[in-house]
């Protein structure tokens, strides 16, 4: 099946989302294929979530309503996950698009690839390392919407108590990752770990003069670390990202681009 044709559920949680990124997140995915189902979960008698009604129907997108029953509970998650799952059992999807930056939604993405359909996850820079790694592939926002976006998303963030649980995650994932030396300014904005992921991916799919396919590269880097993306270090492409970093060398063949690390120049 090409992968223009693939139907995607994209199922979006309004507590943890801004519709400042909505726009943009359903941009990124019709990369993958197609948006066939499109909710959007809250309690709309709610007034935090009255800017919604603005992108609702520009995008066809469908509003779920959800009482808040219990304070403190959050019931947005539950009929979220009640829908997906329904869904899923249908059997007329190939994938979900989960917009979140709650990991409360970690079971239902690892639920969803049991069955061999795919997850893209959508959220915050911030949202735990669990729901990021339960994705096929995870999309930060702040690689999708401009900076004005960024700040008016963040003003519009009406979950602050799981904002600051996100934060505090980021920053403990931020000081245990090393950066390598700065001799290299593209390199020094990835962590050790990031970097020494590029060289074990090439290295597992090179052939025996060391070069490797870049589309396999990218396929061994996403499976281990869903959210990774170029654009996190300032470039649209992996291909550019890998030339920016100046530690391997390339060659073209086939209109396929290939890449192996660098030999040491003998003194």
């Amino acid at each position: 099946m090409d992968i223009q044709t693939k139907k995607f559920a994209v199922l979006i949680d309004a507590d943890n989302s801004s519709i400042h990124a909505i726009a943009s997140v359903l941009e990124e995915v019709a990369k993958y294929g197609i948006a066939s189902v499109k909710r959007v979960y809250g309690d709309w008698s709610s007034e935090t979530l009255k800017k919604w009604r603005d992108v609702l129907l520009p995008h066809a997108i469908t509003p779920v309503q959800q009482f808040a029953y219990t304070k403190g509970k959050d019931a947005t998650d539950m009929i979220l996950i009640i829908d997906a799952m329904d869904l899923l059992y249908a059997g007329a999807l190939d994938g979900f698009c989960i917009v979140s930056s709650d990991s409360d939604f970690t079971p239902l993405a690892s639920r969803i690839r049991e069955n061999g359909l795919s997850v893209y996850g959508f959220g915050k820079k911030s949202t735990p390392e669990a729901f990021k790694k339960a994705c096929d592939k995870f999309i930060y926002i702040e690689n999708l919407i401009s900076e004005n976006e960024l700040k008016n998303a963040e003003e519009d963030e009406i979950s602050p108590v799981q904002d600051k649980k996100n934060l505090e995650s980021a920053k403990n994932s931020e000081l245990k990752s090393s950066t390598v030396p700065k001799e290299n300014p593209a390199a020094e904005m990835m962590d050790r770990a990031t970097l020494n992921l590029i060289y074990k991916a090439v290295k597992d799919n090179a052939d025996e003069n060391g070069w490797a396919n870049l589309g396999m590269v990218g396929q061994y880097i996403s499976a281990v670390k869903p959210d990774f993306d170029s654009r996190n270090y300032g470039r649209a492409k992996l291909s550019g990202l890998i030339k920016t970093l100046n530690l391997f060398e390339t060659k073209i063949e086939m209109s396929q681009m290939y890449l192996r690390k660098l030999k040491k120049q003998s003194a």
